[in-house]
């Protein structure tokens, strides 16, 4: 995948719409030195984006996956153009989460936006509520994560608490 022309191509229509962009998942992961394969890209921007977000991929020739109020996910044809998974925040998210982020990844001529660790913690923490299948990588990336020296661990665990993720959160834990 060529994860720079998406993104920029992304980028660019978000921007014209004025709606703020960070990049998710495991290219945030490399942004904070945690590397991993990953073969798609994750975006996260605002739920007021979404409709036109979507229409503007599907114009561009991705096939939408799956839709619902929190998340999407698109599928191009062209494998330069791979798989793009999205996630949508309300406003007050938006606001905490845009607000912590910083330029830290380098994607072609752009340079993208990363969420702080504590806040893609907490992005791995619902993903997991929400498919428990996703468990074992998630928590992977999660103890990973948590070993960065700056990472508010008292922040991280209250987001497994709010998740009714306690259990998971003492095996965190015991691993750290």
């Amino acid at each position: 995948m060529d994860f720079a022309r998406v993104f920029d191509r992304v980028a660019g229509h978000l921007e014209a719409g004025g709606f703020p962009l960070a990049v998710v998942g495991g290219l945030a992961l490399h942004a904070h030195g945690i590397t991993r394969a990953t073969f798609d890209l994750d975006l996260v921007t605002e739920a007021a984006a979404q409709t036109g977000l979507i229409g503007f991929l599907e114009n561009e020739g991705y096939q939408t996956l799956h839709r619902s109020a929190a998340y999407s996910n698109h599928l191009h044809a062209d494998p330069a153009r791979g798989r793009l998974d999205l996630i949508y925040v309300d406003p007050e998210t938006s606001r905490r989460l845009f607000s912590g982020c910083r330029p830290r990844l380098a994607l072609g001529a752009r340079t993208a936006l990363v969420p702080r660790p504590e806040h893609l913690v907490a992005m791995k923490v619902q993903a997991i509520r929400n498919d428990r299948t996703r468990a074992l990588q998630d928590l992977a990336d999660v103890l990973s994560l948590l070993r960065l020296p700056e990472v508010d661990r008292t922040e991280a665990r209250g987001y497994f608490e709010r998740a009714g993720l306690t259990e998971e959160w003492d095996e965190v834990r015991r691993r750290l």
